[in-house]
C-alpha cells in the first residue's frame, strides 16, 4: 500500500516502520548521560523532526 499525499506518491507502510525503527536506534544509540555538544544537539533535533512526520504518516497510511 503507498501512501499518495499532494499527488506524488510516498512509501509503502512497511518502509515507514523501518524508518521509524531506525530513528528511534539512532537516537538510542547518541543517548548519553552528559551533556551535548551543539552539533549533537542539533542532529538529535533533526532526528526527533523526523520521527515525528514519520509518525504523522504512519497515522495517515492507517
Amino acid at each position: 500500500m503507498a501512501i499518495h499525499c499532494h499527488n506524488t506518491v510516498g512509501l509503502p507502510v512497511a518502509s515507514l516502520h523501518e524508518i521509524h525503527d531506525m530513528l528511534i536506534l539512532a537516537l538510542d544509540a547518541t543517548e548519553r548521560r552528559t551533556g551535548y555538544s551543539q552539533a549533537e544537539r542539533e542532529a538529535r533535533s533533526y532526528m526527533r523532526a523526523a520521527l515525528r512526520r514519520t509518525v504523522k504518516l504512519m497515522e495517515v497510511a492507517a
